[in-house]
């Protein structure tokens, strides 16, 4: 006879199928019905990870929809717009005016900046998971040279401090909006003001978001014609994030690994992870943790985000320093005093809110994200108690956006799609409860 385990799992499994289906474009998965109408970048490659394990077709066609947009000089933009919602959302087309750009593709119009380099490890989990092999091996042989290029893109373009690391240049590029690292970069950008209305703003949403200089940093970057000397030169937003280079570092192992499938040279990747992870170590630790840089201030952002932790992906970490930064995810600034994993910003911060989206609240995709960095080193404990920790955020909420970290409660959007696919991937799983 089935167990209650079972019966409960196989129920929540079919309920994530539903939203995944309900939110399938017929070849993406947009966030979440209605508010989100677009293909976002870490959204639809989370997604695909999430899929890995059931559906290599549809894992891969979430890939290839995404790279469609991706430019001529490799970047992988954070929005392709479907045309049918082309100004359904804000800023739109009209604001990014990519098809202005030689380098944009022709076919579909797209924002005009990246997210976490994330691909390359969604094709290898992919790769890895697959039952059907000969899907994924052409999958490999098909991305493969889009990656590559997207690597030369972010090392080429965005090592801005000239150390060896991507810099983000601008918040939404994190794919964590709100977070509270970004605030001293950003309250030193000069005052200014743009009309701007979001659909989704809510009270979950930071009120002291400055979404006005959010859009300034959008039309300046536009105005230059998205010109990569522009960027190194005027831009005033430059910052080196630990978790959008903890996932470089990680997708160039993956590279590495997936080489011999593509028939590529795996050197240059081996050859990046030790300059990622050299640099990570001289320029952003600091006081047991990986701090983001901002560059134009010069100086480490001073409040602990789940951010910190993304450089634990590198399964060549040193020792020292995963137990560093075990010891402080497992405190009372983050998981010993929330009742669900992980906070978004360290509970004793100043900055912390449980209420408003990456200030506090606990997120399926980070607590994905940081449950794969504990696998790579052998923390069984902290892997069951992340897994456990998830699924138990959305059996008791559902699939939600985020979650608040103490009552488990749900916040932001329902039936989020990462939170459905990356529930399939726990429950993919044997997790002790």
């Amino acid at each position: 006879m089935e167990s209650r385990a079972a019966v409960d799992d196989a129920a929540l499994g079919r309920e994530a199928w539903s939203v995944l289906d309900a939110n399938w474009t017929g070849s993406a998965t947009v966030p979440a019905p209605g508010l989100y109408p677009h293909q976002w970048n870490w959204d639809s490659t989370f997604v695909a990870m999430g899929l890995a394990r059931w559906d290599t077709r549809r894992a891969g066609t979430e890939l290839i929809s995404l790279l469609a947009g991706q430019w001529g000089t490799g970047m992988v933009p954070h929005i392709v717009f479907h045309p049918v919602h082309a100004e359904g959302y804000f800023p739109g087309p009209s604001v990014w005016r990519s098809q202005n750009h030689p380098a944009s593709p022709r076919a579909v119009c797209t924002s005009g900046l990246t997210q976490p380099p994330l691909h390359a490890l969604a094709l290898w989990w992919i790769w890895r998971h697959a039952a059907d092999r000969d899907t994924a091996v052409a999958l490999v042989r098909r991305l493969y040279p889009m990656l590559a290029a997207q690597h030369d893109y972010l090392a080429t373009s965005r090592d801005l401090g000239g150390g060896g690391l991507a810099a983000i240049v601008h918040p939404w590029e994190s794919g964590m909006d709100d977070s509270p690292a970004w605030d001293t970069a950003l309250e030193a950008l000069p005052p200014v003001r743009h009309p701007y209305h979001r659909r989704e703003e809510s009270s979950d949403r930071h009120p002291d978001s400055r979404h006005d200089r959010y859009m300034a940093l959008v039309l300046g970057y536009r105005d230059s014609g998205y010109d990569p000397a522009y960027l190194r030169d005027e831009h005033p937003f430059a910052v080196e994030d630990p978790m959008f280079n903890g996932i470089w570092l990680a997708s160039c192992q993956a590279l590495a690994e997936l080489a011999p499938v593509a028939g590529a040279d795996a050197g240059p990747y081996r050859e990046a992870v030790e300059r990622i992870r050299a640099a990570l170590l001289e320029r952003l630790w600091d006081d047991g943790v990986f701090r983001a840089r901002d560059l134009r201030g010069g100086r480490l952002s001073p409040v602990c985000t789940i951010g910190c932790f993304g450089p634990m992906l590198d399964q060549g970490m040193p020792g020292e320093r995963v137990a560093e930064l075990v010891r402080v995810l497992e405190s009372a600034r983050f998981m010993g005093a929330a009742g669900y994993p992980v906070p978004s910003c360290e509970i004793r911060a100043q900055q912390f809110d449980r209420s408003c989206y990456w200030r506090g609240p606990s997120w399926v995709n980070t607590n994905w994200l940081l449950r794969r960095a504990a696998a790579a080193h052998d923390l069984a404990g902290l892997v069951r108690l992340l897994g456990s920790g998830t699924l138990r955020l959305v059996r008791q909420a559902g699939f939600r956006e985020c979650f608040d970290p103490f009552d488990g409660s749900g916040r932001g959007s329902r039936d989020f799609s990462w939170s459905a696919a990356l529930t399939l991937d726990l429950l993919a799983d044997t997790v002790e409860r």
